[in-house]
């Protein structure tokens, strides 16, 4: 069996629309009102809504918070192309 190298624990938690924490978060690659694109160990996060603001990153920690009206979070996964072409 192998042993996972990172560590770390990603987890997401959306609180009624208008918050969004998240840990294991390397770092924000864009941000804008209505979308931010973060990196995390497995990929890629994609939040959009309207009024979005940042509210805490430390990439020491991995820690992330954002507020505003959040309408969807998308998640791109490394390697996502090698697994399509596998599960063909």
């Amino acid at each position: 069996m192998q042993e996972n190298q990172n560590n770390s624990t990603h987890v997401l938690t959306v609180e009624q629309c208008k918050k969004i924490t998240a840990t294991d978060i390397e770092s924000v690659n864009a941000f804008s009102s209505q979308q931010i694109v973060l990196t995390y160990s497995q990929g890629k996060i994609v939040v959009s809504g309207a009024n979005l603001k940042i509210i805490n990153f430390s990439k020491a920690t991995g820690a992330f918070c954002a507020v505003g009206e959040i309408s969807g979070v998308k998640y791109g996964v490394k390697n996502a192309k090698l697994i399509q072409k596998l599960l063909k």
